[in-house]
């Protein structure tokens, strides 16, 4: 079987991470990088010894499959664009920056017959875990996801950026869309909030977050409470505490999804386009049910979703 041809839009940190992986992945061969930070691109594509590409079309010319890891407010046009060509596409979240550039990712996937998957891989962690197959419902959940300012990201606010990953995760959980969404934000280097806290209202399921870039240290923490006790995750740690009759994995850490979910969710990209796996870890349709519930907390919070808007 002749190996998967793969390339990575954007050479930043998370390009970085998804370039390795196919690196490493024996069904793949990385073509090469492209960014229009040409310095950045040079960087990576000399360390993975792979090519850097001056011109995206000329990259997925030569491309199966493609990651999209630019900033946010151009995934979709750099997603558009290899949908276009035929490829399958990995996005890091979040999908798109507006629900009407997610839909035209959707429609242009089906059309095309891709697989469009999102980077939302804190999803792998909760499997690893056993969260997603727990015979209780929790009543409440109470997340919190901080962090120093990096730069990263940026372009968008921290609902997108960083907080959507936990409404991806509580959605799921759910099973269905929020009833009700409130929230509120604090805008400091730009116009979109880069702290927030939201709560979103299921059918007998409140969900509490709270996001920061601009906190004095990281914090990943999730507080899941059931009928039958709570459960009290350390996301950095891969650790958790467990008072509720909801059967956990301790050892989820150690689990290959555990211990590196970015790189078993770029696997399941690769199974899914390879008919290995019915689809990928994070469906495009999922993807956009998760950035709704983002734009849905800034429109809430009063900020908008894009920092210089």
């Amino acid at each position: 079987m002749s190996k998967l041809k793969a390339g990575v839009i954007g050479a930043g940190v998370f390009g970085a991470h998804h370039a390795s992986k196919y690196k490493n992945d024996p069904r793949v061969e990385l073509i090469g990088v492209y960014d229009m930070d040409t310095e950045r691109m040079d960087a990576l594509a000399e360390t993975l010894s792979v090519r850097r590409f001056n011109n995206m079309d000329d990259m997925l010319d030569l491309l199966d499959i493609v990651t999209v890891a630019s900033p946010p407010m151009t995934h979709a046009s750099a997603a558009a664009a290899a949908l276009e060509y035929n490829k399958h596409v990995l996005i890091e979240k979040p999908i798109a920056v507006s629900m009407v550039e997610a839909e035209l990712l959707l429609q242009v996937a089906e059309l095309n017959k891709r697989v469009l998957a999102c980077g939302h891989q804190e999803r792998l962690v909760f499997e690893a875990m056993g969260l997603f197959s727990a015979a209780e419902r929790p009543t409440l959940i109470e997340s919190t996801r901080e962090g120093p300012w990096t730069g990263r990201s940026t372009d968008v606010s921290v609902a997108l950026d960083l907080m959507v990953h936990d409404f991806d995760l509580a959605r799921t959980i759910a099973g269905a869309a929020p009833s009700t969404v409130s929230a509120q934000g604090k805008a400091v280097h730009a116009a979109s909030a880069d702290a927030m806290t939201a709560e979103l209202r299921f059918e007998g399921l409140t969900a509490r977050f709270t996001g920061s870039r601009v906190a004095e240290a990281r914090k990943r923490t999730m507080r899941i409470v059931y009928p039958s006790g709570e459960l009290n995750i350390d996301f950095l740690a891969r650790t958790f505490s467990n008072t509720s009759k909801v059967a956990l994995d301790p050892s989820f850490g150690k689990a290959p999804a555990g211990r590196d979910p970015l790189g078993a969710n770029v696997a399941r990209f690769i199974d899914a386009v390879l008919g290995a796996a019915p689809r990928p870890a994070v469906t495009g349709r999922e993807a956009a049910d998760a950035l709704k519930i983002a734009l849905d907390a800034d429109k809430a919070a009063g900020l908008p979703s894009l920092s210089f808007a």
